[in-house]
């Protein structure tokens, strides 16, 4: 398989995995369900309806493992099989590559030009004689520093 195609599905499963513990969960499982549900030669309602089973136990134990000691390895677990299944689905059927590509561009954070809540800071202004701390909160700060006066550091 192309290297494209692999870092299109290792992007898939994070991307997908990722999206079970948002709100845009609800927005795109019914894309999700429909790719994974196509990889089969079943019928195809009782298939989908079992996808959505799938997905939505996983996204439960997710959740619940949310803020645990299990929640990496869970989430580590889900990629893989994720991975495995979109893996799958690319080798019966090339095709599928597009679908997945499109709700990598539109739902993976790196397809976004910057993540949601950055931040960007500078500082301007000529020299800084000390630390510069930029954040949200800061308590019990103590500085340290050697030398003299501003003045003298400006001599």
């Amino acid at each position: 398989m192309e290297a494209e195609l692999m870092a299109l599905i290792g992007t898939g499963a994070t991307t997908v995995v990722g999206l079970m513990v948002t709100d845009a969960w609800e927005q795109v499982r019914h894309r999700v369900v429909g790719l994974f549900a196509s990889d089969s030669d079943a019928d195809a309602d009782s298939d989908a309806d079992g996808v959505a089973g799938e997905l939505e136990e996983s996204r439960t134990a997710l959740v619940a493992a949310g803020g645990t000691a299990d929640e990496e390895g869970l989430r580590s677990d889900l990629t893989a099989s994720v991975r495995l299944r979109l893996r799958r689905l690319l080798e019966q059927d090339p095709g599928a590559s597009e679908e997945l590509r499109r709700l990598v561009d539109e739902f993976a954070p790196t397809a976004r030009s910057e993540p949601p809540g950055s931040v960007h800071n500078s500082v301007t202004g000529g020299r800084q004689h000390g630390p510069v701390v930029q954040g949200h909160t800061f308590t019990n700060l103590t500085f340290r520093t050697a030398g003299g006066t501003a003045q003298d550091q400006a001599d």
